[in-house]
């Protein structure tokens, strides 16, 4: 498990392109037949990948938790951008398809992960975060999630937004993910931006070939910043940052926020004329 410590924007607004990368991008995701996950003091959240490829993988705690098992005090949800697979808890089992989610609540002792085909295997995204109570553990799909069309072609902004894990679709302590796919010919999500104060967030862009990228722009609004982000990478945001992004094509991202409410209307709009 990877530490990330938390980094005020005093601080980051003198970082080069490196230790911008360093701190804030999470340049490998996903790694083949393994686990992998990093822990940030940003609100304590956890962001991980899985990549079964012959075998199962297990979520396992480690002592930079300091629980016997991973969920024994969080909850977490998982959406598949890979193949089919499947995660079992004690009990019961739950076949994801691509773009298919899953929230697991707090006290679920075991967690396994596993591909269907070894030549398609799945990708289990996961973000983790801090649990007091034990919500019902739900799949959820799609067509199931809450949807929302924002944009127009005029503005290069085209988008519809599933919210999977949201308290319109099922209840949890504080963890919110959900998909934003960009229409063909749109390349711009979340301008004009904002912050959330009491929010942090985290954006995994992935359906992206391999010679687009995406300008992920970050840091306070007068001191803004830009990390080049590729096809399944994520950037950590804190609650201080603008997080917005424009591609050299259109893209798909999950959002992922934790923090100490889940009130999409409590942001701060930031007006074009603050922006530098």
């Amino acid at each position: 498990m990877e530490i990330r410590h938390a980094i005020g924007p005093n601080e980051a607004k003198y970082f080069d392109t490196d230790s911008l990368r360093k701190e804030f991008l999470i340049k490998q995701v996903f790694k083949p037949g393994a686990i992998n996950i990093i822990y940030s003091h940003i609100d304590r959240i956890i962001i991980g990948g899985v990549n079964p490829l012959g075998k199962p993988i297990n979520l396992a705690a480690g002592k930079e938790i300091g629980a016997d098992s991973f969920l024994e005090r969080r909850e977490i949800g998982i959406i598949n951008v890979g193949g089919s697979g499947k995660v079992t808890i004690p009990g019961n089992e739950f076949e994801l398809n691509n773009k298919d989610a899953l929230y697991i609540g707090m006290g679920i002792k075991e967690v396994t992960f596993e591909s269907k085909q070894k030549d398609k295997p799945a990708k289990f995204y996961f973000n983790c975060a801090p649990a007091h109570h034990s919500y019902p553990v739900k799949k959820i799909s799609c067509k199931d999630a809450g949807k929302v069309s924002l944009g127009s072609k005029q503005e290069s902004n085209k988008r519809t937004i599933y919210q999977l894990i949201h308290p319109q679709v099922l209840q949890t302590c504080q963890l919110l993910m959900g998909i934003t796919e960009l229409e063909p010919e749109n390349i711009w999500n979340t301008m004009p931006c904002h912050t959330h104060e009491r929010r942090m967030e985290v954006y995994f862009y992935f359906d992206m070939s391999d010679d687009t990228l995406v300008f992920h722009l970050f840091g306070k609004p007068d001191e803004t910043r830009h990390i080049i982000v590729r096809n399944e990478q994520a950037v950590i945001s804190p609650s201080w940052s603008i997080h917005s992004g424009v591609g050299t094509s259109n893209y798909t991202f999950i959002w992922g926020m934790v923090g100490e409410n889940q009130t999409f209307t409590d942001m701060d709009a930031v007006p074009m004329s603050v922006l530098r």
